[in-house]
């Protein structure tokens, strides 16, 4: 099929990340590219009159977007935009990841989380030492969970959830229907309708002014107490003061963090000492070049042939 940029030349597609990101994508971009049917040039160094594309994760050297005013889109290899998305010389469409490796990775993560603190395996993980701790765990369908954030990686995560029987509620800024899910609920009367008597809790929202330290002492009251945390989101979600403070309440049973408002987590920081937090460094949903780098190419295929971009990023909701 014969498009405009078969007779023009190359598309020119500037990759805008860190080195590490060039090397992890230098060879599995450009052969998505060609499979998707975009005749690409790739490049870190494209002069910003000639880009019509722009491939780009916070890190690099690209912060003034004013010069590619060709560029017909910004493409982030990040699902979380908040880094970008205020920057005021951003006038080009943005569009955040989205790919089915980060989805399967983050699914894993609180599958396999929520199913550690639902069975207790703390107990005997840590604690082989002849003591015979006949303790029998509550059934799933006894056990409520509360998954904020229903976008691609909150929905799938609490559908998995759903499916191994837990009653879950969902909870989003805007209305929502999910009949797959026990309940849906939106806006701040639902937020704390969503919170009462859950027994865990999954933080899968964006960052915005908004969303930032949602989960403050009051939220954090309202779950059933010795609650289990999960927030593989974003670190500003959660105000650390208070949660430490409800950590040593007993108002939260245990908090399992992937995400942190300082990456590294320094480690004189509370959290990797305190008996009743789990860290684990920023693993829940990594994106994998291989995955990702499809969605770039499709998207960049779709750009090309005058269709709507997928995973487009609304500048007033942040995300």
């Amino acid at each position: 099929m014969s498009t405009d940029q078969d007779r023009s030349g190359p598309v020119k597609v500037l990759f805008a990340a860190r080195d590490k990101d060039w090397e992890d994508y230098r060879e599995v971009l450009p052969r998505a590219l060609a499979e998707a049917g975009v005749n690409a040039d790739l490049s870190c160094d494209h002069p910003p009159q000639e880009v019509d594309w722009i491939v780009y994760a916070p890190g690099g050297t690209l912060s003034d977007f004013s010069p590619y005013a060709r560029a017909k889109g910004v493409l982030s290899l990040w699902a979380g935009v908040e880094r970008i998305v205020g920057n005021p010389t951003l006038t080009q469409p943005l569009a955040r990841m989205v790919d089915s490796g980060l989805r399967q990775g983050m699914v894993e993560w609180v599958v396999g989380q929520a199913l550690r603190h639902h069975l207790g395996l703390d107990r005997h993980v840590l604690h082989q030492d002849g003591v015979w701790r006949h303790e029998a765990p509550k059934l799933a369908t006894d056990r409520p969970v509360t998954v904020l954030g229903l976008g691609e990686l909150g929905l799938a995560c609490a559908l998995a959830l759903a499916a191994l029987g837990f009653p879950v509620t969902g909870w989003s800024r805007r209305p929502t229907e999910e009949p797959r899910l026990a309940r849906t609920l939106s806006g701040a009367d639902g937020l704390a309708e969503a919170l009462r008597g859950a027994e865990i809790v999954v933080l899968l929202l964006p960052l915005t002014p908004d969303t930032e330290n949602l989960m403050d002492a009051d939220r954090l009251a309202l779950p059933a107490r010795g609650f289990v945390l999960l927030n593989p989101g974003r670190g500003a979600l959660i105000d650390d003061a208070a949660l430490l403070a409800a950590l040593d309440s007993g108002q939260v049973g245990h908090a399992t963090l992937d995400v942190f408002r300082q990456e590294p987590l320094p480690p004189d920081h509370p959290f990797w000492a305190h008996p009743r937090v789990t860290v684990t460094p920023h693993i829940a949903a990594e994106t994998r070049p291989a995955t990702a780098a499809r969605v770039i190419a499709e998207n960049v295929r779709r750009g090309e042939a005058g269709e709507p971009l997928l995973y487009l990023v609304d500048r007033g909701a942040g995300y």
